[in-house]
């Protein structure tokens, strides 16, 4: 497994693919895109990493009313179906070598084999006072960390905030459609705004005021994003509702969230 401060494996000579090759493969009938098989093809770096989805559970403020709306704490939302779809989803168009997810704290020392892990709903996150130094580490030796499932500017705030404590003296920047994360795997032209079911259902794809879906990210000294902050969107449900038939106009925004998150996993394994 690839631990974080470790060099990553998986470098080799790029493969040259013959025209004949790529023509069957287009034209095929497979159920992903013929742009993520060529991609696999052609990226022998992917062959030799490994990524598990570590989802933290963390503290959180207002639990009590959280679970009484949802009957689930914040961290734990969309799981383990979300999980569970986005790791199959990774292991089918990719080469990389997928484990069974996990759940983890930030204190577990265990956390340290895992280069990638996910927060959902932060903006319900309070991180303890042992927790601050613990995320600071593991970020700045080389691991992602991925925000999900939060809107509009009070959820915002309180991540903005909870950041601040992890990082006092780094900014949060916007990722333009033009960043590498974009074209990594997939060739993405626009950041997607998933909905959340709920939302899907009122005909809407925002949700707590929050319009405009942005991803933004804490870099570290040499620009690498250490925080994958996904803001205004629902990657989360997209995964957990992927394979529901009884939403068939869904379809499109699970595809969306399948090809962005794949994209930042793969940039974070390769970066």
């Amino acid at each position: 497994m690839t631990r974080v401060g470790a060099p990553r494996s998986g470098r080799g000579r790029r493969l040259r693919i013959p025209s004949a090759v790529i023509a069957v493969l287009l034209l095929a009938p497979w159920p992903d895109q013929p742009a993520a098989l060529l991609a696999q093809l052609a990226q022998p770096r992917l062959a030799g990493l490994e990524w598990t989805f570590a989802r933290i559970r963390y503290s959180s403020w207002n639990t009590d009313a959280f679970r009484a709306r949802y009957w689930s704490e914040p961290w734990a939302i969309d799981g383990p179906a979300a999980e569970q779809n986005l790791s199959r989803r990774i292991k089918s168009v990719t080469a990389i070598q997928v484990g069974d997810p996990v759940v983890l704290t930030l204190e577990d020392p265990a956390l340290w084999t895992h280069p990638w892990i996910y927060f959902v709903e932060p903006g319900m996150l309070r991180l303890t006072e042992a927790e601050v130094p613990i995320l600071r580490e593991f970020l700045l030796r080389g691991g992602t960390a991925t925000l999900d499932d939060f809107h509009g500017e009070f959820e915002w705030a309180n991540v903005e905030r909870e950041l601040a404590r992890v990082f006092p003296d780094r900014r949060i920047v916007d990722l333009p459609p033009s960043h590498g994360v974009f074209s990594c795997f997939y060739r993405l032209d626009r950041y997607p705004q998933v909905p959340g079911l709920g939302s899907f259902f009122q005909g809407r794809t925002w949700e707590k005021g929050g319009v405009e879906a942005k991803l933004r990210a804490v870099l570290d000294d040499r620009g690498r994003p250490m925080v994958l902050i996904n803001w205004n969107t629902d990657m989360g449900d997209g995964w957990e509702w992927s394979n529901a038939e009884e939403y068939p106009g869904y379809i499109t925004h699970t595809a969306d969230a399948y090809r962005m998150m794949i994209n930042e996993v793969v940039y974070a394994l390769t970066h």
